[in-house]
């Protein structure tokens, strides 16, 4: 059963490639909260691009009027440290994070002793918040190797941050084709080398 996956608090990863449907299952599990929820939307809240555009207009209209959204882009983790206190009502907030990937991409100029700084400070102001945390997360490298440094460098990075946070997760969640898969029944940890 879905729902208690849903823990009172702590890290639940939705990953999966792209299309595949991991925003409308991160929802999903989101709309099973019995408290308030906050949509913290990494990505630019509009530009030139009519398909990401098109994207934004689908989520939105997707997700509950109820639900706040913080457009935090860049700031995701400034954003989390402000919102860790936050107890205004009986039932901590839910924080649905769509798209640790799209967060990512805000930083890919940092230096690699810059980024790991960043991601230790992204783990450090989610594990204290006081409700769940739902983070959408991308798979890259399923497909062609990347082409460009920097194509390379997002791909690493975002597999490395994915592996940093699944091992403080409750629950993770594989999201392809339109079919959500429950990693912690059907998988094993990799062991550390």
């Amino acid at each position: 059963m879905v729902d208690e996956h849903l823990p009172n608090r702590g890290l639940i990863l939705v990953s999966g490639p792209s299309r595949g449907g991991k925003s409308g299952w991160a929802e999903h599990l989101a709309s099973l909260w019995t408290g308030p929820v906050r949509y913290l939307a990494t990505g630019p809240s509009a530009g030139s691009d009519p398909s990401w555009n098109d994207r934004l207009t689908l989520h939105r209209e997707r997700r509950p009027g109820h639900w706040s959204v913080i457009e935090v882009g860049a700031q995701l983790v400034d954003h989390l440290e402000q919102l860790k206190g936050d107890t205004a009502s009986e039932v901590a907030p839910l924080l649905l994070v769509d798209s640790l990937g799209t967060w990512l991409a805000w930083h890919l100029d940092d230096t690699n002793a810059r980024w790991l700084e960043r991601c230790d400070q992204l783990r450090g102001a989610l594990l204290a918040q006081p409700g769940p945390v739902v983070m959408v997360v991308e798979e890259t490298g399923w497909g062609v190797v990347p082409a460009t440094a920097v194509g390379g460098a997002f791909r690493d990075r975002l597999g490395a941050l994915q592996q940093l946070l699944m091992q403080h997760c409750h629950s993770a969640w594989l999201v392809i084709g339109g079919r959500a898969l429950n990693l912690m029944e059907l998988s094993y940890p990799v062991p550390s080398r």
